[in-house]
């Protein structure tokens, strides 16, 4: 099976995870993380979940797995230790049309999780068909020395100029190619913020704004 790539809106809309230990506490904080509305249905949380509960961070019901908790959520996480209900969790969200992830079982999956690497904005995922985690997370590691936070200050950049750029469609490309060959990228990484915006404003005429 090949799966397609794709970001997924999930702003305020309801995801449930089943279960409440260590790795459900990982995939809790990037669903929030991504803005959305948390359900955890599982008799027992860890302590960090139980802390997000006490925040209202996330909603908590206290109890084992049942179908009736996930009607209305865009997707469903099953990262319960029992084979028997992650079965069911696969089952009943295909039946109800929900995308269901269970963890470490491809098998009953609609979609996998990549392994990520973010730097701001920027979200650099890396997927193996879940043929190998441990190659994932390689690679994870490895493009987190060659891709630092100098990249998440270059998207900002670039987003404050996409508007002059999709304008100039016959320069964007251009002008993109010529700041990263005038230095731009080495510029922010040694934070000299005023020959960043010199490059920006000799190649585009436009001012920035550098947090």
């Amino acid at each position: 099976m090949k799966y397609y790539p794709v970001f997924l809106d999930i702003w305020g809309k309801k995801c449930v995870v089943a279960g409440g230990g260590e790795v459900a506490a990982r995939k809790v904080a990037r669903l929030l993380d991504c803005g959305a509305k948390v359900l955890i249905v599982s008799p027992r949380l860890t302590p960090e979940l139980t802390a997000l509960k006490a925040e209202s961070a996330i909603e908590h019901i206290a109890a084992d797995y049942n179908i009736q908790y996930i009607e209305g959520a865009v997707l469903i996480i099953g990262a319960t230790d029992d084979e028997t209900i992650n079965a069911s969790i696969s089952s009943d969200a295909r039946s109800l049309g929900i995308s269901v992830n269970i963890v470490d079982d491809p098998q009953k999956c609609d979609f996998i999780l990549p392994s990520i690497v973010e730097r701001g904005d920027l979200i650099l995922a890396i997927g193996t068909g879940g043929k190998s985690p441990a190659l994932a997370r390689y690679l994870r590691e490895e493009m987190e020395a060659v891709y630092g936070n100098e990249y998440a200050i270059l998207l900002k950049v670039l987003g404050q100029l996409r508007g002059k750029m999709e304008k100039n469609t016959g320069k964007g490309r251009v002008w993109f190619d010529e700041l990263l060959a005038g230095g731009l990228l080495d510029a922010i990484r040694k934070n000299d913020a005023g020959r960043v915006k010199k490059i920006i404003r000799d190649i585009t005429g436009e001012e920035v704004h550098i947090d």
